[in-house]
């Protein structure tokens, strides 16, 4: 049974530390061996998580259900410097965590408004609200000019992947981990695109 989602964008200071843990619920499998342990994770998320860069689902009573980030030239849902790193792993630890990271950056392009992560709180998968989410970030993509919206998704989430061809997202490149595989915990990831009508 669906919900009555409510989209706004944005987030408030209150809502941080549970986007950080619905962030790390869906991303921490991937990024743990990374940005663990889990209470540092947690809090370098927290701290950075960026609401100019986000799109929320709510409840009629305002509760988060889900959020969807997107990157551009300005930042992304959570974005950081080495300086940021630092401050929560210190030296050592953010500079070997930055190398590992930069290796799934994704650039920012002209043509096409990149997606940066969605996720839904556990209560509410399977009842619309990713839907309404990807309807979202499509609607903001097509508010700021663009005519497709690109998305990678990991080989381990065929779920995720049956969303997005579900709603029109078309399979482009596929990027390979090689021996990194054993670090983020998945073998490939594969770029998705969808095409956007005014």
């Amino acid at each position: 049974m669906g919900l009555n989602v409510q989209i706004s964008a944005g987030f408030s200071d209150d809502e941080r530390p549970e986007i950080s843990a619905m962030y790390w619920a869906a991303f921490g499998q991937k990024l743990g061996h990374v940005m663990g342990p889990k209470k540092r994770a947690l809090a370098f998320i927290e701290d950075l998580l960026d609401p100019s860069h986000a799109i929320c689902a709510r409840d009629q009573g305002g509760a988060l259900l889900g959020v969807v980030g997107f990157k551009t030239a300005k930042g992304a849902l959570v974005d950081g410097t080495w300086a940021d790193m630092t401050r929560h792993y210190g030296w050592i630890g953010s500079t070997w965590r930055t190398a590992l990271l930069v290796l799934l950056e994704r650039d920012t392009e002209n043509q096409r408004f990149l997606m940066d992560g969605v996720f839904v709180a556990s209560h509410a998968q399977g009842k619309g609200v990713g839907t309404a989410l990807l309807d979202a970030i499509s609607n903001e993509a097509v508010r700021r000019g663009y005519k497709e919206l690109r998305l990678d998704v990991v080989d381990k989430n065929p779920r995720a992947r049956a969303l997005y061809e579900r709603k029109g997202f078309i399979a482009g490149d596929v990027h390979h981990l090689g021996p990194l595989r054993h670090i983020f915990g998945f073998s490939s990831a594969t770029t998705m695109v969808r095409q956007l009508s005014a």
